[in-house]
């Protein structure tokens, strides 16, 4: 396509309409003719001509962007690239002063991105920090402010260009330049930015320059030194690894003061980009200081101007501000000893000045909820140093931490009557849990004056109550929202004793608080409470008390506790709880209770199960729960009938629960019968879906008879019951009861039901859980056949199931929900069922059964459905896909052979894409699998020392893709020589094989990996390459394995200490 300044106006016209129009229509028209401008190398020129020309910003910004995404998805040569780039700085020196803003942004992204692709290949491409002093320069010696803008816009573009992956580069070559970056530039950068701070303090009022300053120093400070990859989208800091030739700055005293100056006399987001600047110097790693008096000196410059800040309570009217000084003072404990802090002169103040900045962030609940984590984080650590500090400085915190956690719970309570009764903080779990996890320090430090202060709020709360009948509607939602809260916080402090020291003096205090809350369990359950089970207020009162028995099951339910405990004593004379047993009975009661009356709220029954899941799978526990009249009812009473929830839609994942703890209930001891009683109802059942398939003329006319409900239902139940079983005792009886009296219902469903995801992927999972040899449960005896007869009903399964997704049209929307999901389940099966060593697949072959060659026929067709591309895109697929695959390889090679040229091709490709992945599971399975087929190839083929059919057959395999193997060995090399991969091993093991198989192109593909390098590396790449097969000789056993895996390792370590 040529393009002359002729048609700019064209071209202006139609980039105004792809950044401005509101019909989606039309810039969908826009985008489709303008697109090809980024596909190939020649529109660079075009680009150029755009920018030269043009003055439209649209058109100036598409042609940057434009050009951003040919130098980054394509190579162009060293020289128009060093020419290209000094283009764009003379353009933004004489053009960039009239450019609006997001142009300014699109040129200079793409003249650091042209710095950091180009960065090892010539020196020209690499000094940006001086060429953005040249900016600031001219800014300054001409009074041009645009100058000294476009200065620190490119320096801080190019920290940001630095210390982010580039699309299409590995990670390991990202790291290269950002350490060769870091050691070069990075702190002359961080220098001019600190001058640029005091130059425009002393010069300019102008605040756009100001921030663009402080962005550059906060991008220094945000670099990512040692290759962590820290996650923006997360507010955790933890030590900054500033490299030792900061060390001058760092402990320079006006460092911190410009910052602390710059937030006293500016407004957000300038202020608040000092105070995040200050959260990472007070971040930076201990070691960096030259002594220990230096590091203390840095400490309390720190403290001070954090203690005037909170003296004048400068800018903390802002929320921006607000959060991060929060921030700020979470990190002078992260970060410090509370033996460092207590030696401080400005400590007594400081202290006493965070105390009452803490305080009344609590009272201002709805203002700094999201902050508050960060001030009790703080007081939580000082706390928890407490058995650590050592001298005579006191700490002051016995004073101020009661202060602080009676201030927290009277917040929380008074927040309540504020709401209405309707909280949003019981709603954001997310926070909840962050306050929370910091209380346990806070209350159990000087407990009895916190107890008793919990006491004192909890009382009147129960007492109203317990006298349900003279409170309105309102006034129990205020209660119950106000007992949630105290109940949250009881179940925090009863969590802390598992960690907190010295537990044992506080247990009869932990035994005064929990009989008010099984008090409240009580209470909750009366006629009027129980009738409120659809009302907000109660369901989040439901999940406190489930938290609370969660946190006393993990403290005081133990043979190590049940003895000894105090708490027993106080729970016997408040409540009437004898020991631990009467604890079970409550906690079981409870979970009837919720199972009973909360069926239509799905979060109160999903943790109702919760608990007694955890319950049951405890050894002393389920032992002792046997015992209980309760789970003796639940056994023989545990359908929908007497438990309302099973019948509800939300609830029908949480089936699988329930039957999985209860089927671990029932297979604790071997009891004659007790199986048969327990299954009776749901083999009524499959026998009704049975006979209705049998009366039934058509499949539609099955779907009317039997809603849809009732099959999924039964087969979530029947998974739960399959996963429960852990031996070959209790699968034996599972089996046995189904088939083959109710295995020809699971073919019924799966045809009816195919193409209704909902229902098909309920009865695979449970296929896939039925025909799972874990813990070798399935052992049948040497005379059975019974393996060979379960895997014949599967076989009949997956083909119903998959010959009726194949005749379906591919999904118009939701492709992996319609179809893919239903596709790996289905893979899952087959996998685990080639590979759970229970069936001698030989058998098939030898008598002419067609059921192994069905499975893998219709599990192919279904797989080579779905394009490579997504199959990587959807993890669980990926994984289903490959481990089959792998099992094929390493089992049923074979089976593998006799499939056609056109499969045989898509596996290989598949396995050389799912080496890329970085994935390390996924991408070692395909190692594996690759490994297996060349060395069976080695070993089989015609020429090699044990030749057969199937050698043959893969032999004429490989003649019609002759690249196949090449293409996978020299994958293999650009992953495990130049990547950093964590997986090395486990991806080395099929190179030596591969080699052995392609010695005839072998010299080609060593050389195409050694031209794959820059010109520089080629020989040293050439050197490492010819070591590796010395003394390695032509064969595959495990000792040349491993001396072919060590010469390999030496050969990568010696290319990355040269590089």
């Amino acid at each position: 396509m040529e393009f002359s300044a002729q048609q700019l106006p064209q071209l202006e016209a139609m980039c105004t309409v792809l950044y401005t129009s509101q019909n989606p229509q039309e810039r969908s028209q826009a985008d489709q003719a303008l697109k090809v401008f980024g596909t190939l190398p020649e529109y660079m020129a075009h680009c150029k001509t755009v920018l030269d020309n043009s003055s439209s910003p649209y058109a100036q910004v598409f042609a940057a962007s434009s050009m951003l995404k040919l130098v980054t998805e394509h190579t162009l040569s060293l020289s128009a690239r060093i020419e290209m780039r000094a283009y764009f700085l003379r353009y933004l020196d004489e053009r960039g002063p009239s450019l609006e803003p997001y142009v300014v942004t699109s040129l200079v992204q793409l003249l650091c991105r042209m710095t950091k692709l180009g960065w090892f290949e010539d020196d020209a491409m690499r000094p940006i920090a001086d060429e953005g002093k040249v900016f600031l320069d001219k800014g300054v010696s001409e009074t041009s402010e645009m100058h000294y803008f476009l200065g620190l816009k490119i320096l801080t573009m190019a920290v940001s260009e630095m210390n982010c992956p580039c699309p299409g580069r590995t990670l390991t070559q990202h790291r290269k330049v950002a350490v060769s970056f870091r050691d070069r530039s990075l702190f002359q950068i961080y220098q001019m930015s600190l001058n640029a701070l005091a130059y425009l303090k002393r010069s300019s009022d102008n605040v756009r320059l100001m921030e663009q300053a402080m962005s550059l120093s906060l991008a220094c400070l945000s670099f990512d030194f040692v290759g962590t990859c820290i996650d923006d989208s997360t507010e955790d800091l933890g030590t900054i690894q500033i490299p030792s030739s900061w060390r001058s700055v760092v402990e320079d005293a006006s460092t911190l003061e410009t910052y602390f100056e710059y937030y006293s006399n500016s407004q957000p987001p300038l202020s608040n980009k000092c105070l995040e600047c200050l959260v990472r110097m007070a971040s930076v790693r201990r070691s960096l200081f030259s002594s220990e008096v230096e590091r203390i000196a840095f400490l309390g410059r720190l403290i001070r101007g954090t203690r005037d800040i909170l003296s004048s309570q400068r800018g903390l009217q802002h929320h921006e501000n607000y959060h991060e000084f929060c921030r700020l003072l979470g990190r002078l404990k992260t970060n410090y000893q509370l033996s460092e802090l207590v030696g401080l002169e400005a400590y007594p103040e400081w202290t006493s000045l965070v105390a009452d900045f803490t305080i009344q962030s609590l009272k201002s609940w709805q203002w700094a909820s999201a902050s508050v984590f960060y001030l009790l984080g703080l007081w939580s650590r000082l706390v928890s140093s407490m058995p650590y500090l050592k001298g005579d400085k006191p700490s002051l915190l016995e004073a101020q931490v009661p202060r602080i956690t009676q201030a927290y719970i009277e917040s929380r309570l008074l927040s309540v009557t504020a709401q209405g009764g309707g909280p949003d903080a019981l709603d954001e779990e997310e926070h909840l849990e962050d306050q929370l996890d910091s209380l346990p320090y806070l209350c159990r430090f000087q407990y009895a004056e916190t107890a008793a202060f919990i006491t004192h709020w909890m009382d009147p709360c129960l007492s109203q109550y317990q006298a349900e009948s003279s409170s309105t509607s309102g006034q129990l939602d205020v209660i119950e929202s106000q007992l949630t809260w105290l109940v949250h916080i009881v179940s925090a402090v009863i969590r802390g004793r598992v960690s907190s020291s010295g537990a044992e003096a506080y247990e009869q205090l932990d035994g005064d608080l929990a009989a008010r809350v099984f008090t409240i369990i009580a209470a909750s359950e009366s006629t009027v409470h129980s009738q409120r089970h659809s009302i907000r207020s109660k369901q989040r009162l439901e999940l406190a008390l489930i938290s609370f028995l969660q946190s006393f099951r993990r403290a005081y339910i133990g043979e190590q506790v049940v003895h000894s405990s105090k708490v027993y004593t106080r729970l016997r004379e408040k409540c009437g709880i004898a020991d631990h047993i009467a604890v079970m009975n409550a906690l079981l009661g409870k979970i009837c209770f919720n199972l009973k009356v909360y069926g239509s709220c799905e979060e109160v029954i999903n943790a109702t199960l919760g608990l007694f899941q955890d319950l049951a799978a405890g050894y002393m526990s389920g032992k002792v729960m046997l015992k209980l009249d309760a789970v003796s009812m639940l056994l023989q009473h545990h359908t929908s009938e007497y438990f309302p929830f099973l019948s509800c839609a939300p609830n029908s994942k949480c089936r699988t629960t329930y039957y999985l703890t209860l089927g671990r209930l029932l297979f604790m001891e071997d009891t004659p019968g007790a199986f048969d009683a327990f299954v009776q109802p749901l083999g009524q059942v499959l026998s009704a879906i049975a006979s209705a398939s049998a009366a039934a003329s058509s499949v539609e006319a099955l779907k009317a008879s039997v809603p849809k409900e009732t099959v999924v239902g039964i087969f979530r139940d029947l998974r739960g019951i399959t996963a429960a079983t852990t031996n070959r005792r209790t699968y034996g009886l599972v089996f046995e009861w189904l088939y083959p009296t109710h295995f020809p219902v699971i073919i019924t469903c799966l045809d009816a039901w195919a193409d209704t995801p909902e229902v098909s992927n309920a009865i695979l999972k449970f296929l896939a859980e039925f025909v799972h040899n874990k813990t070798q449960r399935l052992t049948f005896d040497s005379s059975s056949a019974n393996g060979i007869l379960l895997f014949r009903e599967v076989s009949k399964a997956l083909c119903a199931y998959g010959n009726r997704i194949l005749s379906l049209p591919p999904p118009s929307s939701d492709p992996y929900g319609q179809r893919f999901k239903g596709i790996w389940i289905s893979c899952s099966i087959l996998t685990k069922s080639l590979s759970g060593n229970y069936v001698n697949f030989g058998v098939f072959d030898l008598y002419g059964d067609p059921a192994l060659r069905d499975a893998l026929d219709v599990c192919l067709k279904m797989l080579l459905g779905i394009s490579t591309q997504d199959i990587l895109g959807y993890k669980k697929l990926a994984k289903a896909y490959y481990a089959f695959v792998d099992s094929l390889c390493h089992n049923h090679v074979p089976a593998l052979a006799k499939r056609d040229d056109s499969i045989f091709a898509s596996i290989i490709a598949a396995l050389e894409a799912g080496i890329k992945s970085l994935d390390v599971s996924i991408s070692s399975q395909c190692a594996s699998a690759i490994d297996n087929l060349a060395g069976y190839y080695f070993k089989h083929k015609p020429d090699g020392p044990k030749p057969n059919e199937t050698g043959l057959q893969l032999q004429e395999h490989l003649a019609r893709h002759p690249d196949a193997f090449p293409r996978v060995l020299s994958t293999l090399f650009d992953v495990v020589l130049f990547e950093d991969c964590s997986n090395q091993w486990s991806l080395s093991r099929p190179m030596l094989t591969l080699i052995l198989v392609t010695e005839s192109v072998y010299s080609q593909i060593r050389q195409q990996v050694i031209q794959s390098q820059p010109a520089d590396r080629q020989p040293a790449v050439a050197n490492c390459l010819d070591k590796l097969m010395t003394d390695v000789k032509r064969t595959l056993d495990a000792k040349n394995r491993d001396k072919f895996t060590q010469n390999l390792t030496v050969a990568r370590h010696d290319l990355k200490t040269k590089q």
